[in-house]
This record gives structure tokens, sequence and C-alpha cells, in this order.
């Protein structure tokens, strides 16, 4: 199991999204450009310290990461997904990838992912956070394919 950032905008996010990554034990694949500097203060403050445990790959656009990506399935969280997560089965070597704060993945994205999945949401409402939406489906992912961290006994 993957995540993968498409072109994240907000540091914050994506150290939230590290820093899940790397408690879960999960790699994380970034596909620049980014709306910051990797590097930024308030991404390592979001990340804290968890930083150091994680895998990290960082692929300068959409062509180099679709040409050095991990074996596996690309599925898509977005709110225009035809399923609901919770009615998906997930394999350990699918790659999860959010798209975009500002305005989620192109369409040249939603049609490379072999599946588009969406967190169901009352009516009215636009969407969820991308860090709060992917810790959901990572959860259940991780959940159905038996692949969730041991703890410390």
């Amino acid at each position: 199991m993957r995540l993968a950032l498409f072109e994240p905008d907000i540091p914050q996010n994506a150290g939230a999204l590290f820093r899940l990554a790397a408690c879960l034990g999960i790699p994380v694949d970034v596909v620049e450009p980014c709306g910051f500097v990797l590097s930024d203060r308030r991404l390592r403050r979001a990340g804290l310290d968890y930083l150091d445990h994680l895998t990290l790959d960082r692929h300068a656009d959409w062509p180099a990461f679709v040409a050095a990506r991990a074996a596996g399935r690309l599925i898509l969280l977005t709110t225009r997904g035809e399923v609901r997560y919770t009615d998906f089965r997930f394999a350990p070597d699918d790659i999860l990838l959010v798209g975009r704060e500002s305005t989620g993945a192109p369409d040249h994205v939603h049609k490379a992912a072999a599946a588009r999945l969406r967190v169901p949401l009352v009516p009215g409402l636009r969407s969820l956070n991308v860090a709060t939406a992917a810790a959901m489906v990572l959860g259940e992912a991780l959940r159905q394919t038996g692949t969730m961290p041991e703890e410390d006994a």
C-alpha cells in the first residue's frame, strides 16, 4: 500500500498526511509541483519528528510519477468518485491518490485511475479535508488487507 499526493498546495495537510503515513508504515509519493516549498517549516511543524520515519519519493511531475510508479492499482479519492470507499475491495499493493486541495485531480489523472472512490457526505456539503478523507480510506484499506501495523505489547 502507498499514499500519493498530486500537486499538494497546503503544507499543513501534506505534513499531516506524512505523519499519518509514517505512523502506519506507508510510503508516500509526492507528484510535484507543490504549492509550497517541500521543506517548508509549516510542513515540518505538522509532521513533527515523524518525518524522520517517512519513506518519501518525489516526482517532478505526473509523467515522472507514472514512469516510476510501483506496481498496483491507482485508486483516486475524489468527490466525483463512482464508488463509496466502504464498498470497495482494496489490495495490499494499491496506491491511494489524493488530488490537489484547491482543485482536486485533473481529468487525465481521473482517467489513469483504476477506481475513483468517494467518502459519502450528508447532502449539501462539498468535501472533507484531504488529510481526513485519506485517513479514513487508508484505515479501511489497511483493515481490509490485514496490513494495519501491530502495536507493541
